[in-house]
């Protein structure tokens, strides 16, 4: 699926389901509560913490996903085409990162 067709399924499913995008300020919120769940998993999958008790079984792709369809809201409500954003974002990193990440001696 290319990103300009996630975008219409998230806006064709916020006409259907949703009524009507949140305000931007609040999808913003929305998004940090996200990526928080996201975090959540990283520290405790990956990380050095461990799960609390009453924590059930935490899934990463769900939490990605929740962040990637209040991502495509912003971007709906905003006027931003991700695709064109996307590939005009990679063009920049590789004009000035081209060689800087492979001359890191740290990434050796």
């Amino acid at each position: 699926m290319r990103l300009k067709e996630a975008q219409e399924k998230v806006d064709d499913w916020i006409k259907e389901y949703g009524v009507r995008y949140f305000n931007e300020l609040t999808n913003t919120a929305i998004l940090m509560e996200e990526v928080g769940e996201v975090a959540r998993i990283m520290s405790r999958k990956y990380g050095e913490q461990s799960n609390k008790n009453n924590e059930g079984a935490l899934e990463l792709s769900n939490e990605l996903a929740d962040v990637f369809f209040v991502l495509i809201c912003i971007a709906n409500q905003t006027g931003v085409d991700l695709e064109k954003a996307f590939e005009e974002n990679l063009k920049k990193k590789t004009n000035r990162d081209h060689s800087r990440h492979k001359s890191n001696k740290k990434l050796k």
